[in-house]
């Protein structure tokens, strides 16, 4: 089967098929935090070169991955707290010449998945960074075996190996194969902040006093508060990068 990798700038129809795609792949909760609802929706009619999709012969979507240009200055320090702040800057700053390509994400469908499919994505927005003449690519990684293991804190779930000394996580393992370099842990790379009942009917479970709580699809636990009525969610990731 041969598949063809196309921006949202070609194909504008596409932004159709995103519904499907990240309801069956994130969380409820994971796009309800404060930088997504502001300036997610603008991601998509500013930078619509920068999205892209991989299709089949039958021009069926099996793929979708999201990035945004901004100016990186190469440092460890000099990275953005995560994803939230990286989605802000490139959609506030977007008159500001860029150097770098930040990848949001890479979203696969549910019949895509264990075909090797991933790799083709991740190839593809290397290819769209070079496109662009950006210097380089970094991505505020969310490990996609970390849900399994939420207490475990970052820094220490990125150290666990295979036998053959590969990351343990799979899609970290994919990325350090194609080549990329793990920069640091962004433990605040996404915030959410919500009431209690918000948290509820995100998630479909009860929290009936405050505390921490480990709920499906989290990276780490949601600090429940019901005297103020809040559920806080601090979202770590993973900074990586390539040079393109």
């Amino acid at each position: 089967m041969g598949y063809t990798v196309v921006t949202l700038a070609e194909r504008p129809e596409l932004e159709a098929d995103l519904p499907r795609l990240h309801d069956a792949s994130w969380p409820e909760f994971v796009m309800e935090d404060a930088a997504a609802v502001e300036y997610w929706g603008a991601l998509f009619s500013t930078f619509p070169e920068y999205q892209y999709f991989l299709c089949d012969e039958h021009d069926d979507v099996y793929a979708v991955g999201h990035t945004i240009p901004l100016f990186w200055d190469g440092t460890a320090t000099g990275l953005l707290a995560g994803w939230d702040e990286a989605l802000e800057q490139g959609i506030r700053q977007r008159e500001q010449p860029p150097n770098t390509l930040c990848g949001l994400s890479i979203v696969m469908a549910p019949e895509a998945k264990g075909k090797g499919l991933s790799t083709l994505m991740v190839q593809a927005m290397k290819d769209l960074a070079a496109r662009h003449a950006l210097r380089s690519l970094i991505l505020p990684l969310r490990p996609a075996q970390k849900p399994l293991y939420p207490l475990i804190p970052m820094e220490d779930y990125i150290q666990w190996k295979r036998e053959d000394g590969s990351p343990f996580d799979s899609w970290l393992r994919i990325h350090i194969r194609q080549g990329a370099t793990i920069v640091k842990v962004a433990p605040r790379s996404m915030v959410t902040s919500a009431s209690v009942s918000q948290w509820e009917s995100w998630t479909g479970q009860p929290f009936p006093g405050s505390g921490m709580y480990v709920v499906e699809g989290a990276l780490s636990p949601i600090v429940i508060d019901r005297a103020q009525d809040t559920g806080l969610y601090e979202e770590p990731n993973v900074w990586i990068s390539y040079t393109v």
